[in-house]
């Protein structure tokens, strides 16, 4: 008797958890456009859900977007454009990013939780805001004479300059900055330089680098970079705890993932599928405080595809259902948030972009 009973509690134990295994929630996966687009951008999440991003128009006019974590859309662009992005979104909503106006002139922006927008100019020079931390300073980059360099706005709006020690100082080199999450709560930066050939003729060398909040700069490399032209080592973001991460590009043009911990100890990685041919490979681009990664990768065919990273290292592929499967088509993810929600865009098989979110 007592041995039935045992066999009947170890079933009914099974079943239950047959049954919660299956109850168990998957992943969610929605796409969205703004009302008048024909190809979306989505970059940026904030830990609410609010994503930030581009669109263009039927006439090819780019516009900033935000959409809130209802699903509303509030277009916007600053007086005098002809080509908005937005770039990096806070957690009060404060948004950081770029525009071009109609002379064909880059500049910086804020836009407030309101919709109050202010530009953003280094005195002489054509400037890109690309991140926004919680504390609302903005990191980025600006160019004069061709040559790049980094800045850091403060709040109160001083703003501070500043370059690699290794950065060239010719056409099309110099210092530049990660997107996105490139700046931490405590004002580390994250970026990389060009100190030979350049961007302009593709003859360039990455190498990466972080800016500590004292103003020091270290610079590194990942193991495997190639030193040729348009190798290297680039930098997509840090998180609060001072951890990087990026792509590196070897002497094959092959993409690698690495994560380099604070202390400097770099950990490489490539996503099972990932391509192995010049151009393909992994490329990460956002880092959670917890240390998740989102990006995507590049299968031998030359299709994209989502992936995310747990913090010890496993790895969980995914694929937009209207993505296309023809090469430079896919699914880019480009942020994560604390709530693991993934934003970014994908490419359907007409080659039409829209953006989408990945929620767990």
């Amino acid at each position: 008797m007592k041995s039935r009973t045992l066999i009947l509690i170890s079933a009914i134990t099974l079943c239950l958890a047959l049954s919660v295994s299956a109850s168990a929630k998957q992943p969610t996966i929605i796409t969205f456009d703004p009302p008048g687009s024909v190809a979306t951008f989505a970059y940026a999440i904030s830990p609410a859900g609010a994503i930030t991003g581009q669109y263009f128009d039927a006439s090819n006019v780019s516009h900033g977007f935000v959409r809130a974590p209802d699903g509303t859309f509030t277009t916007f662009d600053p007086p005098g454009s002809i080509y908005t992005l937005g770039f990096s979104i806070n957690p009060a909503g404060a948004i950081a990013g770029l525009y071009v106006d109609s002379s064909i002139v880059f500049h910086g922006f804020l836009r407030s939780p309101d919709g109050a927008i202010t530009t953003i100019d280094i005195p002489g020079a054509e400037t890109q805001a690309l991140d926004i931390n919680p504390g609302g300073a903005i990191a980025g980059q600006f160019h004069a004479s061709s040559v790049f360099h980094g800045f850091l706005r403060a709040r109160d709006g001083i703003i501070t300059t500043f370059d690699a020690p290794g950065a060239g100082t010719s056409a099309g080199q110099g210092t530049f900055m990660s997107t996105v999450d490139g700046l931490s709560p405590e004002r580390a930066i994250s970026g990389f330089y060009v100190n030979t050939g350049s961007i302009f003729n593709g003859t360039q060398v990455y190498h990466g680098l972080v800016r500590a909040p004292d103003g020091t700069i270290t610079e590194f490399d990942a193991p495997g970079a190639g030193i040729g032209a348009g190798q290297g080592t680039t930098v997509g973001g840090i998180n609060p705890a001072g951890t990087t991460l990026g792509s590196y590009i070897d002497a094959s043009y092959v993409f690698h993932g690495y994560v380099r911990a604070r202390d400097g100890e770099i950990t490489v990685f490539d996503v099972p599928g990932a391509g192995t041919g010049a151009g393909q490979g992994t490329t990460p681009a956002n880092i959670k405080p917890a240390g998740e990664i989102a990006g995507s990768y590049v299968d031998s065919n030359g299709v994209n595809h989502g992936f995310a990273r747990s913090k010890g290292g496993d790895i969980t592929t995914f694929d937009v259902s209207g993505a296309g499967t023809g090469s430079g088509q896919g699914t880019i993810p480009f942020c994560n948030n604390p709530a693991d929600a993934i934003t970014g865009y994908y490419v359907d098989p007409s080659n039409v972009f829209h953006g989408f979110l990945r929620t767990p």
